[in-house]
C-alpha cells in the first residue's frame, strides 16, 4: 500500500483489486460513507465501506464471548414426559451422537454449531484488541485473521435454531418443552454475531500489517500478477513469497502479507469438484431412503425419514416448518449438486453462455449449502431430549450419516470449484478487460490493463466512479 492510499474513504483502499470469482484486474474507487465498489464484469462485490468498523465490531465480538459462554453453561431444553425430566445442553446431543456410533456425525455438529461460531468470536478479539489499544501487532497476527475468514462458511449457528423451531414442533404432542436460560442466550448470540460480521471491514486489518516496498509498488505493464484470495493483495508473481509444499517438490507462492497460498488458478479445481460431486450423489440416495432416526413412545417404535418428517410437518398444519424443511433437505442438496453439474460441463465444453449469470449460479451454491444440515441438528436436538428409556427415547440412524456427508461434500465441491474457469473460456484477459473497460468507460493513466471498478452508495444506486 502506498502513502496515498490512507486518503480514500473506509474500504478498498489497496489500490487494485483483481476479482476472485472472474480474474479481472481493476482499480479500486475512492468509497463514500457506506458505499459499495463492485466489479464492472461480474457484479462481484469487491470492498464495502462500513462507519465505525473497528469500535462496532468489538463491541459485538465482547458480547458474542460473554454470550457464547452462557449459551454453553446452562441448561438448553428441558423434556418432560409423564413426570420425568430430561435436560440437555448443546453439548448433550453431541456426546449422545458419540455413543449412539455416530462419531463422524457428532463431529461435524460440534464444530459447526459449537467450536466454529466460538473461534470466530475468540480470533475477532485477538485480532482487534490490538488495533483498538495502537500498540504491537501480535506474532502470526496475519494468520489469525486468515483462520478467522477460514472459519465463516462453517459457523451454522442460524441453521441450528431453525433444527430447534422443527424440533419442538415434532415432540410438542408427546411430551412438555421447557426452554432453558440457554436457549434465550443462543438465540441473541445469533444476531449479534450476523451484526459482527456485517461490521467488520476487513481491510481495517489488513492495512496495518507491514509490507515490503517491492510488493508495495504498482505492477509494470504486461508484468503478471497474482491475487491473495483471503486478504486480496494483488501481488506482482516475481515479489510472491516462495516455499516448498510440505513434501519438497515443488515451490509455492505465497502472499507477502497473509501468507496464503497464491495460485492463477484451484489446483485441479475440475477434478476435485467432479470427485466430491460424484460422492455427494451417491450418498444422496441412501439419504433420503434409509431413516434419520428410530423414535420409541411407550414401546412402540417408528423409524422416520427425511421425507416423513416434512410429512409430519405438513399433516400437523406447520406448512411454513414443512416447506423450510424440504426446501432445505431435500430439494437445495439436489439443485447444489446439478447447478455444480452444468457448471463443470459448461467448463469443459468451452462454453461462453452467459457467464456473468453463470457465475451468480456459482454464487447461489455457495450461499445455500449450509441451510441442508437442519436435519442433522433436528436429530442431533432430538437425540439429546429424548433420552428416557422405553417409556420415550431416540436413536439416530444411518440415514443421518449419509446425509450429513452430502452436506458437508457438496460444500467441499463449492469450495473446490473455481468461477474463474466460466471466464477463461470467454475469452483472453485481454480481451475481456477490454470489454470491461468498455462498459466502465476507459480509465486515464494509473496502473496498466486495469479498468476502474463500479462504486455505489448506500441507497443502491450505481454510478461508475470515473
Amino acid at each position: 500500500m502506498t502513502p496515498s492510499n490512507r486518503d480514500c474513504v473506509g474500504a478498498g483502499c489497496d489500490r487494485l483489486s483483481l476479482c476472485e470469482e472472474c480474474d479481472l484486474l481493476q482499480r479500486n474507487p475512492p468509497l463514500p460513507p457506506r458505499g459499495a465498489s463492485r466489479c464492472v464484469r461480474c457484479g462481484y462485490r469487491l470492498h464495502r465501506h462500513r462507519p465505525a468498523s473497528l469500535d462496532r465490531t468489538l463491541a459485538l465480538a465482547l458480547t458474542g464471548m460473554i454470550l457464547f459462554v452462557v449459551a454453553n453453561s446452562f441448561p438448553f431444553l428441558s423434556f418432560e414426559m409423564q413426570g420425568q425430566r430430561t435436560e440437555t445442553t448443546l453439548f448433550t446431543g453431541v456426546a449422545d451422537l458419540a455413543e449412539q456410533d455416530k462419531p463422524v456425525v457428532a463431529a461435524v455438529v460440534f464444530f459447526t454449531a459449537i467450536l466454529a461460531p466460538g473461534l470466530q468470536l475468540l480470533l475477532l478479539l485477538i485480532v482487534l484488541t490490538p488495533l483498538k489499544l495502537g500498540g504491537r501487532l501480535p506474532p502470526g497476527y496475519p494468520t489469525l485473521f486468515r483462520w478467522f475468514k477460514t472459519m465463516l462458511p462453517w459457523g451454522m449457528m442460524d441453521v441450528f435454531l431453525i433444527g430447534i423451531l422443527v424440533s419442538v414442533v415434532k415432540l410438542s404432542e408427546m411430551a412438555t418443552i421447557v426452554p432453558g436460560t440457554s436457549l434465550f442466550a443462543f438465540v441473541v448470540l445469533i444476531f449479534v454475531l450476523a451484526a459482527a460480521h456485517s461490521a467488520l471491514d476487513p481491510d481495517i486489518v489488513w492495512e496495518r500489517v507491514p509490507l515490503p516496498a517491492q510488493v508495495r509498488r504498482a505492477p509494470r505493464h504486461g508484468e503478471p500478477v497474482l491475487g491473495c484470495d483471503v486478504c486480496e493483495l494483488v501481488v506482482p508473481e516475481q515479489e510472491a513469497g516462495r516455499d516448498r509444499d510440505g513434501r519438497g517438490r515443488r515451490p509455492r507462492l505465497r502472499c507477502p502479507r497473509c501468507r496464503g497460498v497464491l495460485h492463477r488458478r484451484k489446483p485441479r479445481s475440475l477434478q476435485r469438484t467432479w470427485a466430491l460431486v460424484l460422492a455427494a450423489l451417491i450418498f444422496y440416495v441412501p439419504a433420503n431412503v434409509y431413516p434419520v432416526m428410530t423414535v420409541t413412545s411407550l414401546g412402540q417404535t417408528q423409524s422416520d425419514t427425511i421425507f416423513s418428517g416434512v410429512v409430519f410437518l405438513f399433516e400437523h398444519g406447520m406448512l411454513p416448518l414443512a416447506a423450510i424443511l424440504f426446501i432445505a433437505s431435500i430439494f437445495v442438496p439436489l439443485l447444489k449438486l446439478l447447478i455444480l453439474i452444468f457448471l463443470l460441463l459448461s467448463v469443459q465444453l468451452g462454453s461462453d453462455w452467459r457467464p456473468r449469470d453463470r457465475t451468480r449460479l456459482y454464487r447461489i451454491t455457495e450461499a445455500i449449502g449450509r441451510w441442508s444440515m437442519v436435519d442433522v441438528y433436528v436429530v442431533t436436538i432430538l437425540v439429546a431430549l429424548v433420552h428416557l428409556g422405553n417409556l420415550a427415547s431416540i436413536q439416530a440412524e444411518a440415514g443421518a450419516v449419509f446425509f450429513c456427508a452430502v452436506v458437508i461434500l457438496t460444500m467441499f465441491a463449492a469450495m473446490a470449484f473455481d468461477p474463474r474457469l466460466i471466464w477463461d473460456a470467454h475469452g483472453s484477459d485481454a480481451v475481456s478487460r477490454a470489454e470491461s473497460a468498455r462498459a466502465a468507460g476507459a480509465p486515464s493513466g494509473g496502473e496498466p490493463n486495469a479498468v476502474r471498478a463500479s462504486s455505489s452508495v448506500a441507497s443502491g444506486d450505481r454510478a461508475h466512479a470515473l
